[in-house]
Order: C-alpha cells, then sequence, then structure tokens
C-alpha cells in the first residue's frame, strides 16, 4: 500500500510539472500568438462539437437511405421478377433478374423452398449468402458484409421460392469515411484560418503598442523624456495607456530638470566656495612659514610643521576639489599652447625626492617638443598625479616610467610600473572620486585619478588602464596636438 501511494504521489508530481512546464512555456510566447493560440484552440473546440454532431447525423442518414435503397430495390425485384422452372429438364429461368440487379456490387439469390434450401438462379458471384433457411425464420438482415433483403417471388409451375437481395456494407463505409475526411479537413482548415485571422487582428490590435514601445526605445536611445508618446485615435485601454506615459515623461522631465538646476547650483556653489578658500588658506600658510622662521623650542616648532603639513594637504585638496568643480559646472580655463615635454621633466624633478625616498627608479622619457593647446596646471596636475599615484602605491624598487610620444594627430602619455598592478575588483570603479585601494596607506584623497580623467576630458582627450607584461599597471592618456580639431566634452 505504501508503494502504490508513493508511485500514485510521484505521477501526480510529475504530471504536476508537466502541467507547469507546459503553463510557463506558452507564458513565454508573444502575447500575439497567444491571443490568436486562444481564439484557433477555441474554434477548433467548437467545429469538433460541430463536425461531431453533423457527422453522426449524416452517418446516420447515410444508413437511412442505405436501407430504403435495399428495401426498394428489393421490392422492385420481386415485383418484376419472372422465374420459371422446367420440370422435364430441372433446369430454371429467372429472366432478366440479373439485369435488373447488377449494381453496386450487388447480389441476387432464389432459393427453392425445400430442405434443404435449392439454389435456383444467382447473380453478383458464386458465394451464397445463406445456407439454411425456412419460411417461418427471418431472413438475418445483415450477413457476410451485406445488407440483406428477403422477398417470396412465385415460381411456374412449382409455387414458391425466396429471392435474397444483398448490397455490401462497403458502400455505407466509403461514404461515411469520405463525410468524416471532409469533416475533419474542414475541421483542421477552419482552425488554420483561425490561427492566421487572430495572428492579423493581433497584431493590428497589438500595433498601437508596438508604437508606444518603439517610442520608448527612441526615449531611452536619446535619453530624452521631453518626446512626446503618439496617442491612439480609439479610446480604449492602450489610448489609457499612452496617456499614462505621456503624464510620467512629463513628471520624469520636470524632476529632471529640478535634478540638473539644484546639480548646477551645488556645483556652482562648491567652485565657488572652493575658489574663495584658496585666499585664507594661502594666508594661513605664509603665517604658518613666517611662525616656524620665529618659533623656538622643539615641542612648538613640531607643532608649526604639523599645522604646516596640514595646511598644505588641505590646499592640495581644496585645489583638486575646485579642478573637479570647475569640470562638473562646466567651466573652462583659457586654453594656451603647452609644451607637454617640459610639463612633464618638471614633473619629474618635483617627484625626485618621493621616488629616493621610496627607493623607486623613475625613468623619463620626452626627447622632443611635444605642443597641446591646454591649461598648463591642469596638464601638470595630470601628469604629477598619474606618476606620483605609480611611486605611492607599488613596492620598493619598483621601476615607474613615464613616456611620452606622438601618434597621428594624439599626443600619448604612458606612465606604466611593475608592481602588483590594479585588482580587478577595482578596475570599473578605478577613476570614480574618493576611490582607495587596499594598498592606500591613508596619504591620499581618492581624488587623483578622477582628476586625470576630468582633466583628459576637459582637453578633449582620454585615459585608459591596461594591464603590462609583468602585470603591473599602465595609464595610457590620449590628447589631441596643437591645431588639431578637438570634441568639446560634455559637461
Amino acid at each position: 500500500m505504501a508503494s502504490r501511494g508513493s508511485s500514485t504521489r510521484s505521477a501526480a508530481r510529475a504530471t504536476s510539472s508537466a502541467l507547469s512546464g507546459a503553463g510557463r512555456a506558452y507564458r513565454r510566447l508573444p502575447t500575439r500568438w497567444r491571443l490568436a493560440g486562444g481564439s484557433a484552440a477555441l474554434t477548433f473546440v467548437i467545429l469538433c462539437g460541430f463536425a461531431t454532431i453533423v457527422g453522426l447525423l449524416t452517418t446516420r442518414q447515410i444508413r437511412i437511405q442505405f436501407d430504403d435503397s435495399v428495401r426498394e430495390t428489393a421490392n422492385y425485384l420481386q415485383s418484376r421478377a419472372d422465374v420459371r422452372f422446367d420440370l422435364d429438364t430441372g433446369v430454371a429461368s429467372c429472366g432478366r433478374l440479373g439485369d435488373l440487379a447488377s449494381s453496386e456490387g450487388a447480389k441476387v439469390r432464389v432459393y427453392l423452398l425445400a430442405q434443404p434450401p435449392h439454389l435456383m438462379c444467382g447473380y453478383g458471384g458464386a458465394r451464397p449468402l445463406s445456407p439454411t433457411f425456412s419460411l417461418a425464420q427471418s431472413f438475418p438482415n445483415d450477413q457476410l458484409g451485406y445488407r440483406v433483403e428477403v422477398r417470396q417471388v412465385n415460381v411456374d409451375p412449382i409455387g414458391q421460392a425466396v429471392l435474397v437481395y444483398a448490397r455490401p456494407l462497403s458502400a455505407i463505409d466509403r461514404t461515411a469515411a469520405k463525410v468524416r475526411f471532409f469533416l475533419i479537413l474542414g475541421v483542421l482548415g477552419g482552425t488554420g484560418l483561425a490561427l492566421l485571422a487572430g495572428v492579423m487582428v493581433a497584431r493590428r490590435a497589438m500595433a498601437p503598442i508596438a508604437e508606444l514601445t518603439a517610442s520608448a526605445r527612441e526615449i531611452e536611445r536619446t535619453r530624452d523624456p521631453g518626446r512626446h508618446i503618439p496617442q491612439p485615435e480609439a479610446d480604449d485601454e492602450v489610448a489609457e495607456l499612452a496617456h499614462t506615459l505621456e503624464d510620467m515623461l512629463q513628471a520624469l522631465d520636470t524632476a529632471r530638470a529640478e535634478t540638473e538646476t539644484t546639480l548646477l547650483r551645488q556645483r556652482e556653489f562648491v567652485a565657488d566656495a572652493s575658489h574663495e578658500l584658496r585666499t585664507p588658506l594661502t594666508s594661513v600658510l605664509a603665517n604658518l612659514e613666517l611662525l616656524a622662521e620665529q618659533v623656538e623650542g622643539e615641542d612648538a616648532q613640531a607643532a608649526v610643521a604639523s599645522a604646516l603639513r596640514s595646511s598644505h594637504r588641505m590646499r592640495r585638496l581644496v585645489a583638486d576639489l575646485l579642478l573637479l568643480a570647475r569640470a562638473d559646472a562646466g567651466r573652462s580655463v583659457p586654453h594656451r599652447s603647452v609644451d607637454l615635454s617640459q610639463v612633464l621633466v618638471e614633473v619629474a624633478a618635483e617627484l625626485e625626492p618621493l621616488a629616493e625616498r621610496g627607493r623607486h627608479h623613475l625613468t623619463i622619457a620626452a626627447h622632443e617638443p611635444l605642443t597641446i593647446d591646454g591649461a598648463r596646471d591642469e596638464l601638470h596636475r595630470l601628469a604629477l598625479n598619474l606618476i606620483e599615484n605609480a611611486l605611492r602605491h607599488t613596492p620598493e624598487g619598483t621601476h615607474v616610467n613615464a613616456a611620452l610620444a606622438s601618434a597621428g594627430d594624439d599626443v600619448v602619455l604612458t606612465v606604466e610600473d611593475d608592481g602588483p598592478g590594479i585588482p580587478e575588483e577595482l578596475r570599473p570603479r578605478l577613476f570614480e572620486r574618493f576611490v582607495r585601494g587596499r594598498g592606500d596607506s591613508g596619504g591620499g584623497s581618492g581624488l587623483g585619478l578622477s582628476i586625470v580623467r576630468a582633466v583628459a576630458v576637459s582637453h578633449g582627450g582620454s585615459v585608459e588602464i591596461e594591464r603590462t607584461a609583468t602585470g603591473g599597471a599602465r595609464f595610457v592618456v590620449r590628447l589631441p596636438r596643437a591645431g588639431t580639431a578637438a570634441p568639446v566634452p560634455a559637461a
């Protein structure tokens, strides 16, 4: 009993799983095919029911007509039968009975009423229809695949005989098969036509939705919520959906404009605040430097030195924030002709103490003047951040190479090292602001590489990160040469 119950539950689970899979497959079909399939299935069910009823009624009517035809033919043969028996020769003649009965494979037999029955005449094959019968018995209606009718006829001069007329039932079967074939063909044809008509109707009904989808994709591509959604002419659910989408886009457009206005004000505030902070910071630094020359005592000098370091760091952070704020606000510094080779040499001289302190091997390759149109301070910051980033985040004894070369209409600055490289999980966020690697000891603000990208973009260039053959990091900055039309960067 337990085994039978377990097998029943397994079969039920299998059936449920199959139905669930079929339901998921049906839900994955496009809506127009589901609508067309539903209408075709409904049409199929209706046509099957109609065909079943028509088939039964038609088959029944065919049988009735066949029976009536057999009966009428038997009566006709009985009325026209001219059976004679020659007593001298013992030979019977049936006249034109065979000619009258020869149709559709019919059989005609005339039996003499005797025991056993004696066949007097036979037409339509030699096989007998009934081996024995008597007057008291009713002749079987169906026999040997034939529909049979029995009549009594006179035999001159001996009395009575039995006329057996039989027509094959295969005629009914053939006619019924033809009826079934045409009904099945009609059901399948009607279902196919219903499917095609359903697809056409569904496609026409889904056309407004397809138009809405195309408009939504165009809005997604252009990111312009100010575009209008096409409004259907009919006042139905699709029109309501179009109105809802139009209202939603208007609300999004309004919210976007408000957000952009707020962000613009915030960027302008940060840029103005950073700019205003530079003046008091410069004053603080000047006073601290003057104080450092006049103060006496180790503790006081240490305190002033710590304040100076913090002030220098704050000034650099303010300068970084000011540069990024100007880039966000779309404010550009006037560009002049700048020799990038000279800028790179100056950066190398500035970072030489840091390289010596970390025992790094710093190599600069800038053999020819390469001029671009740009802001010298920002380009200086770009090269400084890249090389300083390599010096700070690689172990002692690491080789750091900075090279400047010409590539067509571009000037290419490459900074690479043979350190451990950039972790894979950090690469997608490397140029974001305030992002630090695990090896950062806390000396950086996390703005260096974001400034590199902002400066490169503001000068119509780009920056990319690559992996060297030894697994280190390689930064490649491409900037248009002087006199080359650079694309206007997006604010």
